[in-house]
């Protein structure tokens, strides 16, 4: 992938982590938690959720430390949208329901892309060109709703284990939310590349293994 893709790679993967995070603000304000609407994140425009670390410095870094070996990757997530679980008329599931609502925008937008380039005929050099720009679409928000479910706080994922775990394995959810940001860098720079399988996997199923990935 040369640099130009990179950088929409990048563009299409912060843009996309906007929608992540609007969807868990607006589930959440559908089950009774009006916090991220009263913080003024229900809304699409990105300088509500940009992060200084996560959008900016997170892709920096690990493209950098990840260009050396050959295989750059970028990672990039917004600012986490506010709320209260106590609010949700759900207490068990309405955490999970948030939770999961992010991954599930994701995996929305890639199911979209995917039939345009499963359907759409390519008759054209442009026709082409726009099947690679939506096979990154595809493959960057698949990769954010895999990412994002792995169980380790504070990822979505984490909340949906919370959920399912019983209340006698109260010590792993206090272990995993102590430490949970340590083990979230480490794997990240140490095993993130585990996963590529498992997005070219559903990436290959939802568009037909059509597009350049």
């Amino acid at each position: 992938m040369d640099i130009t893709l990179m950088f929409f790679f990048l563009f299409v993967i912060i843009i996309s982590a906007i929608i992540h995070e609007y969807s868990h603000g607006w589930v959440a304000d559908m089950l009774g938690d009006p916090t991220a609407r009263y913080a003024g994140r229900l809304t699409l425009n990105p300088v509500a959720h940009i992060d200084l670390f996560g959008t900016i410095l997170m892709p920096l870094m690990l493209y950098l430390a990840t260009a050396v070996a050959g295989h750059p990757l970028i990672f990039a997530s917004a600012k986490p949208v506010p709320y209260n679980p106590y609010n949700l008329k759900n207490q068990k599931w309405g955490p999970a329901a948030v939770a999961v609502a992010g991954p599930f925008s994701n995996l929305i937008l890639a199911f979209i892309f995917a039939m345009i380039i499963r359907f759409v005929p390519i008759t054209s050099q442009f026709m082409f060109n726009m099947v690679d720009l939506f096979s990154i679409i595809v493959y960057a928000n698949i990769m954010l709703a895999v990412f994002n479910l792995m169980p380790i706080p504070p990822l979505d994922g984490s909340k949906v284990l919370f959920a399912v775990l019983p209340d006698s394995m109260w010590k792993v959810k206090q272990i995993l939310e102590q430490y949970g940001f340590f083990i979230l860098i480490a794997f990240i720079f140490l095993f993130s590349s585990a996963l590529v399988p498992l997005i070219t996997f559903l990436y290959k199923v939802f568009t037909g293994g059509g597009g350049m990935f």
